[in-house]
């Protein structure tokens, strides 16, 4: 797999993940991470919340850690430190899950090399909400 760059390539990506596991998901409405499950939510797509301090959000159960969610995972959406995002990319493999995506502002060249080498399609330093608008 490889660092998705094309619109062509990033919009194939967005239409084909159903599922998408958030790690770093808050319940904090005023959060970025928060606005762009919602957003995700409103676009049909299924989120599953990742973080061991909340409950739930948006109306969905949260799980602690991406090894505890039943099923598929299409995509990882991933809200965490750049030097926090390997073990992700470890656990994200380890579940079968089809694609990472390092949100804005998360660069991690090494991180992201593991995650093509395990046969994810890797995202790195983008926004999802912001490219599904602009794309679709």
């Amino acid at each position: 797999m490889s660092l998705i760059t094309s619109d062509q390539e990033l919009k194939q990506l967005i239409e084909e993940s159903k599922r998408i596991a958030i790690v770093g998901l808050s319940n904090k409405p005023e959060r970025d991470s928060y606005i762009v499950a919602a957003y995700l939510q409103q676009h049909g797509k299924e989120i599953i919340p990742v973080n061991p301090t909340i409950d739930e959000v948006l109306g969905v159960k949260a799980v602690s850690s991406l090894k505890e969610i039943e099923g598929t995972v299409d995509m990882v959406d991933v809200f965490r430190r750049s030097d926090q995002v390997m073990p992700i990319v470890n656990e994200a493999a380890a579940i079968g899950a089809k694609s990472i995506w390092f949100q804005l502002g998360v660069v991690n060249e090494e991180a992201a090399n593991a995650a093509t080498q395990k046969e994810m399609k890797v995202v790195m330093d983008r926004c999802i909400k912001i490219e599904h608008k602009r794309l679709f």
